[in-house]
């Protein structure tokens, strides 16, 4: 599909970004991406904003992946969207049946009627033929758009779902598990939430992406449902024929002391644990890639590298591969998904261990938000760090995890929670 590309400068990218996100905020649907000007070795824009729906899939997991495999192949245009964790439904004979009170679709994806790039100190404006004539108007509300942020609507009570007791015993489960052979290593998540409550959605993205700059940080809105992600998390990307996953497993807090953060990043660098989670899941990416790529041409490109954001240092590995030609874009994606950072290993059996220890359906969180370009190019974050919200219900909800290896210390695993679920909840503080 064609459209219509007008590309002007910048002055200044920052104040323009906070004016387009502003300016979008009383549309009924809208995808913000954002790398925070994180340095990436693969990366196709700095931001981008898509807009107005042209045409939409939202459905349950039941035969999700086909539906969007027809709906891509059919538009060849920019899709923007989601994939939730409850897609492992159609990829395996699974189920989910835990508490769910967010209430997201399984998978929702759109063809916006407008998109906006922004590579750079450059806009690249990307308008359907129905909406060409409002490019000018869009530009000038948009950068004439002083509006001011208002405070939290009201003071937020958060609560974990299950406590830090029942946190051990679960984790005791697991390892039992582990000890049989039934998985090798499980990430398992809990969730923290609150009732009857209203946020400030742009306040609370705002604040949640300042904590972290993250590079895959998201802003998504569809009627009542929203999703504020500061991931720094990569599922997987698609250029041309290359594919690109970079999943993270090892973490360690920062310190202000430059001395004693560089000491942290080589505890981290060698923690036996932490190399052998990471491994783990490099294996089972590994494996999957497998399945679609053409011989022998897997390869890992970086194992264990440490990258560091503003709160934590992790490890990261990046493993390429060469898609076969008659692997379509969407059976690709199937085919690696749930991502195994989310998972563990073996995947199947781990899930169902999932399923048995963790007491909230996942949904968005663990799944991954991203875009088709009109080549069938993609990238994929993976939903982490990351606060929901359904307005009609009044409920906010954000879930951390760890993966749990027979190495795993239950009272540090726990304290890495915490750790995670701090940013969400600084987030949420009633604060300016």
């Amino acid at each position: 599909m064609s459209r219509f590309v007008k590309r002007i400068p910048l002055k200044n990218v920052s104040r323009f970004s906070q004016q387009l996100l502003k300016w979008v905020q009383t549309s009924d649907t809208f995808i913000w991406l954002d790398s925070n000007d994180y340095p990436q070795k693969y990366s196709s824009f700095h931001k981008a904003l898509a807009i107005g729906v042209k045409s939409e899939l939202k459905t349950n997991y039941h035969q999700a992946f086909e539906k969007l495999n027809r709906y891509q192949q059919q538009k060849q245009d920019y899709i923007f969207g989601y994939l939730s964790y409850d897609l492992k439904n159609d990829t395996e004979n699974l189920k989910s049946t835990n508490f769910d009170e967010l209430e997201f679709p399984d998978i929702y994806f759109f063809q916006p009627l407008k998109v906006f790039l922004i590579h750079g100190q450059y806009l690249e404006m990307h308008y359907d033929d129905s909406c060409i004539d409002e490019i000018d108007r869009d530009l000038l509300q948009i950068q004439n758009n002083y509006t001011q942020e208002k405070r939290q609507f009201e003071n937020i009570t958060i609560k974990a779902r299950i406590s830090e007791y029942e946190y051990y015993q679960k984790i005791d489960k697991i390892q039992r598990h582990i000890r049989r052979g039934d998985t090798y290593e499980t990430n398992f998540c809990m969730e923290y939430f609150s009732e009857d409550t209203r946020i400030n959605p742009l306040l609370t993205y705002t604040k949640l992406n300042a904590i972290s700059k993250p590079p895959f940080a998201v802003f998504f809105k569809n009627d009542n449902h929203y999703l504020l992600s500061a991931s720094p998390e990569r599922f997987v990307r698609k250029e041309g024929n290359k594919i690109i996953s970079q999943p993270i497993k090892g973490t360690i807090k920062r310190s202000t002391d430059h001395q004693e953060d560089k000491a942290l990043i080589e505890k981290l660098k060698n923690d036996p644990k932490e190399r052998s989670e990471n491994i783990m899941i490099v294996d089972l990416v590994r494996n999957d890639l497998s399945k679609t790529a053409t011989k022998s041409s897997v390869k890992v490109e970086e194992l264990c590298e440490v990258y560091s954001f503003k709160q934590v240092h992790q490890l990261i590995s990046t493993i390429t591969s060469t898609v076969k030609k008659d692997v379509t874009p969407v059976h690709l994606l199937k085919s690696l998904f749930p991502m195994g950072s989310m998972t563990g290993a073996p995947k199947i059996a781990t899930m169902k261990i999932i399923e048995e220890q963790e007491v909230s359906k996942r949904g968005v969180y663990s799944g991954a938000v991203g875009y088709f370009t009109p080549k069938g190019d993609f990238d994929f974050n993976v939903v982490i760090r990351s606060i929901l919200y359904n307005v009609a219900k009044k409920y906010v909800s954000f879930s951390v995890g760890g993966a749990i290896t027979a190495k795993s210390n239950p009272q540090q695993e726990y304290q890495e929670c915490t750790l995670k679920a701090a940013a969400m909840i600084n987030a949420l503080k009633n604060k300016s």
